[in-house]
């Protein structure tokens, strides 16, 4: 079942990043479907999060999409290569979003292969949001995209993911975001392979 937009707007995003492990994330570009099982996702708050772009009311161009309504793409490069998939939350004016950091890939695996220049399945085709973005097809053309549409949306399937078997830690690469770079809001799926970091 695709997640309703009711899912995306609830106001408590550390909670929302926790339950996010364990769905389904697809992408269906040019016909071609591909995605897999959440492992591994990130919570950042507008309101009180020195990590998040949207920190202290900031508006650019770029985090503008962050002050729309929850359920919507907000996606952005980094390293001048990589695009990174984020799904806004919470309602409009609020600016907090996930950070989808891993899948285990399940469906279009030999397009996931091809998109990302690899012979043979290993966990870093989709072990990471960069590499997740270019085996999913995602780029800034979904800026802003609809994540109960069909061109990118995430799936609950029923499956009950316990709460022993989450990990949580501190989120990774926001060292600039000081007492806030300890917050333990990464979550990722305990022995799992696909996860990116393991610690």
């Amino acid at each position: 079942m695709k997640l309703p937009a009711s899912f995306y707007t609830r106001p408590d995003v550390v909670q929302l990043a926790q339950e996010l492990v364990g769905k389904y994330l697809y992408t269906n570009i040019d016909g071609v479907l591909t995605g897999g099982k959440i492992v591994e996702t990130e919570a950042y708050s507008g309101e009180n999060d020195k990590a998040c772009h949207a920190h202290l009311g900031r508006r650019t161009q770029r985090t503008e999409i962050m002050y729309q309504q929850g359920g919507v793409a907000y996606v952005y490069l980094v390293y001048g290569m990589y695009n990174l998939f984020n799904i806004i939350t919470n309602v409009a004016g609020k600016a907090d979003a996930v950070l989808i950091r891993a899948i285990e890939p399940e469906e279009g695996i030999e397009e996931m292969l091809l998109r990302r220049n690899m012979a043979s399945i290993k966990p870093n085709l989709t072990a990471g949001p960069g590499v997740l973005s270019i085996a999913l097809g995602i780029n800034r053309n979904l800026y802003g995209a609809d994540l109960t549409g069909n061109v990118i949306w995430i799936e609950d399937k029923g499956n009950i993911v316990p709460a022993a078997s989450i990990a949580a830690g501190p989120r990774i690469g926001i060292d600039y975001a000081g007492e806030d770079a300890n917050l333990p809001w990464r979550f990722w799926l305990k022995e799992n392979k696909w996860v990116s970091r393991k610690k």
